[in-house]
């Protein structure tokens, strides 16, 4: 077994504690319990070599969005406020 250490909101932790004391479990197989559920509802998606890359999403674009020097700004300030910036 691996021994870690994690950290949890403290309200999460005072029902997690509570469930195993009404279980008559430790805290940590409460939590190891958890994650063999999680696990179980959510089984991770299996690669032949580990992990691969996706294919790219086809998003249908007619212009390269990043030609634009001053992307950046379109991407945090939205593009009319870039527009803005950029005439003054």
């Amino acid at each position: 077994m691996v021994k870690t250490q994690i950290q949890i909101p403290d309200e999460l932790y005072r029902r997690v504690k509570r469930l195993a004391e009404a279980q008559e479990w430790t805290l940590a197989e409460t939590l190891r319990r958890g994650a063999e559920l999680l696990l179980a509802s959510r089984p991770l998606p299996r690669a032949a070599d580990g992990w691969t890359l996706q294919p790219p999403a086809n998003t249908q674009l007619r212009v390269d969005p990043f030609a634009d020097p001053a992307w950046r700004d379109d991407a945090n300030l939205g593009t009319a406020a870039s527009r803005l910036k950029r005439r003054t």
